[in-house]
Order: C-alpha cells, then structure tokens, then sequence
C-alpha cells in the first residue's frame, strides 16, 4: 500500500503561481512513477502531468504543457508540481496519483490521494 497525502491548495489570482505537493508512505516510493490528476465542478478527473521513477522524464496534457512543472525528490519521498500563469479553468481538486508509467500516461491509476483544492479567482 502506497499512502499520498497533497498539500499547498488554495485560492490564486488569474496569472498567479502555486505549487502543490504529494508526500507518499508505505511502499518504496521511488519504484512508482508519479502523477497529478484534476477534477473540476461536474467534470470528470483528468490527467495533468507524470514523472518516471527517476524523474528523468516527464509528460504533460496539452492544457497544461508550458505552465506547469512536476518534479520530485525521492529522498524526500515527495512529488510537487508547480503552477504558473494560472487560469480560471485550471480551478480544480488536483489529485497525487502513483502507479506506472504506462499507467498513469494511460490514465490508469494504482493509488490515489484525497485531493487538494486549487481555486483561480479570474
């Protein structure tokens, strides 16, 4: 079992910056590839962004590809992802997601955390 927990939503001006993070536990956090999913009012959770277990590559949806920037620090056991030039549309409860690489790009997901909700005021 894999536990995510994210932090670091809240509520942003239009053209402002956030970064969320996703410390994991229980298993090695380092074998999983990491990824963010986001689910806004009445739509369905779609995929953002993942990261191989070593971090050396990275994939972005198309919505995102620019202005977001996932990393992680496996040390830390920690996944972040950092948003720029945020728009009205990316309001959302961002999810931390573990799994595979294959996986998560597929969006197929083996753990879940709760959520965390990112407001942009416009």
């Amino acid at each position: 079992q894999v536990q995510l927990v994210e932090s670091g939503g809240g509520l942003v001006q239009a053209g402002g910056s956030l970064r969320l993070s996703c410390v994991a536990s229980g298993r090695t956090f380092s074998s999983y590839a990491m990824g963010w999913f986001r689910q806004a009012p009445g739509k369905e959770r779609k995929f953002v962004s993942a990261i191989s277990w070593s971090g050396s590559s990275t994939y972005y949806a198309d919505f995102v590809k620019g202005r977001f920037i996932i990393s992680r620090d496996n040390a830390k056991n920690t996944v972040y992802l950092q948003m720029n030039s945020l728009k009205s549309e990316d309001t959302a409860v961002y999810y931390c997601a573990a799994g595979t690489w294959v996986g998560l790009t597929s969006g197929r997901v083996d753990y879940w955390g709760k959520g965390t909700l990112v407001t942009v005021s416009s």
